[in-house]
């Protein structure tokens, strides 16, 4: 199918409530939609990159150039079958992950509509319904939070995924498993300790958690290694993981027991 035309639409929305992780705060949402037009269909897909560096280097200003200046021009007027296909015209682009799957995104999406399946189909997807978590940002106290967990709850979802950071860990995960003792509790560090502070992390262990998410550095699978051999809670490794390759190497010294995979 011929990618005809692409557009590029920067759209902001104000969050419901703040979210606070160990490393930032953020108010707003921005991002880029990415519109294909091909053979009279439109497929729409998300750069879901931020306002900053924080999680990751590419921001909505980084992924708009990369988009903009090299990504569509690669693929723009040809004819590609497949995201196989798309991928390897986008291979040449060094780095820019969230940039290039926004494109590939909308590009799943138009070829969904051409083949008249629905995209989870076309994914391989076998269910039509799958339980939800959801990830709860640092609280000005401990009572807030426990609200905003009994809310959550209230909304349906499943899963409670906590951030935390030195000084509000393990008395925070204490409070939440004494009022909710039965609940599918994770904590996500988002990067804020390092391998000193093993002994703290072993706190963890007593808190039933179903993981761990990316406690030490951003880019970092060593020391994981070794925490994880000193922890029952499985580690869970999110920034950490950029590619393919980067799981293969993860899982090989155990450096986690669970990867965190993010569409975009």
């Amino acid at each position: 199918m011929r990618l005809e035309a692409i557009e590029l639409h920067h759209v902001e929305m104000d969050l419901v409530e703040p979210f606070e992780t160990s490393g930032w705060r953020e108010t707003t949402r921005p991002c880029i939609i990415i519109a294909i037009h091909s053979e009279g269909l439109t497929g729409y897909g998300e750069c879901v990159a931020g306002a900053g560096p924080w999680y990751s280097y590419e921001t909505v200003g980084t992924a708009w150039h990369v988009l903009k200046d090299f990504c569509i021009p690669a693929v723009l007027g040809q004819d590609i079958s497949s995201a196989e296909e798309l991928q390897a015209r986008l291979k040449p682009i060094r780095g820019h992950p969230m940039a290039k799957a926004g494109l590939e995104a909308a590009f799943w999406d138009v070829l969904a509509q051409a083949q008249n399946v629905s995209l989870a189909k076309l994914l391989g997807g076998t269910k039509d319904r799958i339980e939800s978590g959801i990830s709860i940002g640092i609280q000005k106290d401990i009572p807030t939070l426990l609200s905003v967990i009994e809310q959550r709850r209230a909304q349906g979802y499943k899963r409670i995924k906590l951030k935390v950071k030195p000084g509000w860990d393990i008395e925070v995960l204490r409070a939440v498993r004494q009022r909710f003792s039965d609940i599918a509790l994770m904590a996500d560090a988002n990067a804020a300790y390092t391998i000193a502070d093993l002994p703290h992390l072993k706190q963890f262990d007593k808190f039933n958690l179903l993981m761990l998410e990316q406690p030490l550095d951003y880019d970092d699978l060593i020391d994981h290694a070794i925490l994880q051999q000193e922890l029952k809670t499985p580690i869970c490794l999110d920034e950490s993981i950029k590619t393919p390759e980067d799981a293969r190497k993860a899982l090989d010294i155990g450096a986690c027991k669970i990867i965190n995979i993010k569409p975009g």
